[in-house]
């Protein structure tokens, strides 16, 4: 009988599934909290720059998945194929954000700063799941 080994990609695919919603919530919650204080306009950027780190996150994660297919490919077997899709998102998440921004800053009534705001949300997630991990482990 042989032994089976946890598979050690499970609790960073877990990591990353926890980020992402919690970057959604976060966005969801400071979106909610701004068109009470400041304007809909505001609560409108944070939303979209919110949007744009989750996607940005997304596309990362897929490309980055595919990089590990490829460099763990075997040299006895056929090489992955990593379809230009997947290259495309991993530069076109700048360009996308850039463009966002820049028709934010020239062409819209919302806010640059909310949409940066909303784009700082992935790092507010990654640290309170972090820290949430770390507390969850000391128990």
């Amino acid at each position: 009988m042989g032994t089976t080994h946890p598979d050690p990609a499970i609790p960073s695919r877990r990591f990353e599934r926890r980020v992402a919603r919690m970057t959604l919530a976060l966005g969801g919650a400071t979106a909610g909290a701004c068109a009470l204080l400041y304007s809909l306009a505001a609560a409108a950027g944070v939303i979209l720059g919110t949007l744009l780190a989750w996607l940005n996150f997304r596309w990362l994660d897929q490309a980055g998945m595919a990089l590990v297919r490829l460099a763990q490919a075997r040299p006895d077997r056929e090489r992955p194929v990593i379809p230009a899709s997947t290259w495309v998102k991993l530069f076109a998440r700048y360009a996308l954000i850039a463009l966002v921004l820049y028709g934010t800053v020239t062409r819209s009534p919302i806010p640059a700063v909310s949409v940066v705001g909303g784009l700082l949300m992935l790092g507010a997630a990654a640290m309170a799941v972090s820290l949430y991990e770390v507390l969850a482990e000391t128990r």
